[in-house]
């Protein structure tokens, strides 16, 4: 039934013009990813709105149902999109190192200047992918931390760590895997990046973002990427200009701008405990919700970007900021109203029920002398599990009511994090607890393993 979805889904695209190509399984049950041919960006981000729609569409017509929320079950990995991005004059990718990269000068500026973009507004980059559904995201299962840093591999590091110290740079010899196969020959090592905890990777010849979530438009991160890119281009062309040695004036900028972001750079493990610390002592921001990094729009550096590039005023920045604060603050609402009215139609009454199922058994079972034991531990368990969720219903509604009875979008936004969402885990945390104890046939809604697994509709051959 996938293939099936997977192969409509290709014809529709094409149909549309969008040239689909790669498409595999992912790491979670169910989870399936889809990745066009590379165009240019307002193209590539029209298709990706298109492809997002289409999944929902052929989805119905396989009776299924596309997800596409970053982190709709918890334990297994989320959802989120790769965003690969490269600058290019022409047919002449900047991005492309050579065989060479040392002696290639056009790379090492686009290289220069991408490092200092993201080290000078990592928060504009965060604050671009920030949603409700990606602060649960992001920081494991195969999602990048919420430091922003950047990986260049083993290669580019030496690079950058010689051109900063102004020592002379040794080319790495080629490196192979050993197969342990005598008749398989051993495979060139990739140079680049296999380190998937990196938000933001140098991928042989263009950068990969991978910060950004499932739902999002990725407008908003591409026109916060050129804008910063485009600034520090900039910079370095009025830096340069008029320079009678054009190429040592080049380089001499490069190693200047590398050491003031070379702190963003980091090639290790960024889910570790290690590296928020010391991502904390070389100063780069952590934002980890929503709420932390939307602020960062109206900073005023940022906004001075903005205005000395010519891509949003005051005015709209400000705009940008209270509109994402009131999507992140709705969504959260609609999410808690959807909660509760989930747990008082239909995991209240179906346990209830069971309760009441397990009360007769036990009391028909008592009148003829049995001990029932088990049937007195479960029954306790039930109306435990029942009184709970009655509490966290109703501190959940009263978390729901002060958010959205404050004044401002900052404050509304703080609420719903600080309040709302804990009260709605509180409240999962004690319906899962009964899932687990009532039989399947009692449950209203369908299992993890019938929704992770594609057991909806049993197979013919299955009895």
């Amino acid at each position: 039934r996938v293939m099936r979805f997977m192969k409509e889904l290709d014809e529709v695209l094409w149909e549309l013009g969008v040239p689909a190509k790669t498409r595999h399984n992912e790491v979670a049950p169910a989870q399936h990813e889809l990745a066009p041919i590379h165009a240019t960006t307002n193209v590539a981000i029209d298709a990706n709105l298109i492809t997002m729609e289409m999944m929902k569409i052929v989805a119905t017509h396989q009776d299924m149902w596309c997800l596409q929320h970053e982190k709709p079950f918890a334990g297994v990995n989320g959802s989120g999109k790769h965003n690969n991005w490269s600058i290019g004059s022409g047919t002449v990718n900047l991005l492309e190192p050579t065989k060479h990269p040392a002696n290639n000068l056009r790379f090492l500026i686009f290289l220069t200047a991408v490092s200092k973009a993201v080290h000078d507004y990592a928060d504009l980059l965060r604050a671009s992918v920030a949603t409700a559904g990606n602060d649960l995201r992001l920081g494991g299962d195969e999602a990048p931390p919420s430091v922003v840093s950047i990986f260049l591999g083993d290669e580019l590091d030496a690079l950058v760590a010689a051109l900063i110290e102004g020592a002379e740079y040794k080319e790495t010899s080629e490196g192979y895997m050993d197969l342990g196969v005598n008749v398989i020959p051993n495979l060139k090592k990739d140079s680049t990046d296999r380190n998937r905890t990196s938000p933001f990777a140098f991928t042989g010849n263009k950068f990969e973002f991978r910060m950004p979530g499932s739902t999002v438009n990725l407008a908003d991160a591409n026109y916060v990427l050129n804008t910063a890119v485009a600034k520090v281009l900039k910079d370095f062309a009025d830096a340069v200009e008029g320079a009678e040695n054009i190429k040592e004036a080049a380089f001499n900028e490069i190693a200047s701008l590398l050491r003031e972001s070379k702190d963003v750079i980091f090639n290790g493990n960024g889910y570790s405990d290690e590296w928020e610390a010391e991502a904390a002592r070389r100063g780069l921001h952590n934002l980890p919700t929503t709420v932390d990094a939307i602020p960062a729009i109206l900073d005023e550096r940022n906004i001075s970007l903005f205005e000395e590039m010519g891509v949003l005023t005051r005015t709209e920045a400000e705009s940008h900021y209270i509109a994402k604060l009131e999507q992140y603050a709705k969504v959260i609402n609609i999410e808690a109203r959807c909660m509760l009215s989930m747990a008082g139609t239909l995991y209240m009454p179906a346990i209830s029920r069971f309760s009441g199922q397990v009360a007769a058994s036990l009391k028909a079972k008592k009148e003829l002398g049995a001990k029932c034991k088990a049937e007195e531990k479960l029954l306790a368990k039930l109306d435990d599990g029942l009184d709970a969720i009655a509490d966290a219903i109703d501190a959940l509604a009263a978390a729901e009511e002060h958010g959205n009875s404050l004044e401002g979008e900052l404050a509304i936004a703080m609420a719903h994090r600080d309040g709302v969402i804990p009260a709605m885990k509180s409240l999962r945390e004690v319906v899962d607890e009964m899932e687990m104890i009532c039989p399947e046939d009692t449950w209203p809604v369908p299992s993890y393993n019938k929704m992770l697994f594609y057991s909806t509709k049993c197979p013919p051959w299955v009895k």
